[in-house]
């Protein structure tokens, strides 16, 4: 198999004001959210990374991203450099991320004219791709209505859409179904499925055992900023279930029982 995705001891600190060291009950003024971190994604496969909050998953894949930099290490996307090539990857991903926020007075239809001009895509290009993905998740009924007045549900699908409006081969999401109901997380879920039948990568960060179990073919296990396992699903899970071997490992790399 093809390394679609690698990354190369990828580390992150961040500095912790008074605020936050007292939150977290620590004097110590630096975090390190992602240390010494390297693994490998394959092409045409979909790989979960699992962890606790405050793991490092969503550090790491704003690092891969480019969203941030990492202060050691390297990541490369198809063969390009996170650090070096920002720009080039940024076209070779789609990124969904609960943290992206849909201003509330626009519609669909304005938001997805605009990322499809940020990404350059041509005009007859668009307006076929945007048929398509809107009759898909059946925002079409609510093209023209404006953000304030959708469902999450229905968010959580634009912002789908616009994530992979310029059809990337690599597509990382970063808890893809947070938050949504049974439904709409279903149809988010049956979806990365096809993108793994067309051949595309995806990297889904998440804590839930199930969607991981469902969706994957590999997983990495980030714990505390360190990726303490990675292997294929099938071998993970030869003897035991996700969980029970997360927290053998969580236990052992926090040094406490649950």
């Amino acid at each position: 198999m093809n390394v679609i995705l690698r990354t190369e001891g990828l580390s992150k600190t961040f500095k912790l004001s008074a605020k936050q060291q007292k939150l977290q009950k620590t004097k110590a003024k630096t975090l390190t959210a992602v240390n010494n971190l390297s693994f490998e994604a394959y092409e045409g496969e979909i790989f979960g990374l699992l962890g606790p909050n405050g793991a490092g998953k969503t550090t790491t894949l704003r690092i891969l991203a480019t969203l941030i930099k990492a202060d050691s290490g390297d990541a490369f996307v198809d063969g390009s450099s996170v650090k070096t090539e920002a720009g080039v990857v940024r076209g070779k991903i789609g990124f969904l991320t609960s943290e992206l926020k849909l201003e509330d007075f626009f519609t669909p239809n304005y938001l997805f004219d605009f990322f499809a001009k940020l990404h350059h895509i041509p005009e007859d290009v668009s307006k076929k791709r945007k048929e398509e993905l809107f009759s898909k998740f059946g925002v079409d009924k609510f093209a023209e209505v404006k953000v304030a007045n959708l469902s999450t549900g229905m968010k959580q699908k634009i912002s789908l859409i616009i994530s992979i409006i310029h059809d990337p081969n690599v597509i990382i999401f970063d808890e893809p179904t947070n938050g949504l109901d049974v439904l709409t997380a279903k149809v988010v879920t049956d979806f990365l499925y096809e993108l793994r039948e067309q051949g595309k990568s995806v990297i889904v960060s998440t804590h839930i055992f199930s969607l991981i179990e469902k969706l994957c073919d590999r997983v990495g296990v980030i714990i505390n900023g360190n990726m303490v396992l990675c292997d294929t699903l099938e071998n993970v899970t030869k003897e035991k279930s996700l969980e029970d071997i997360f927290f053998d490992l969580y236990e052992e790399s926090a040094g406490q029982t649950i």
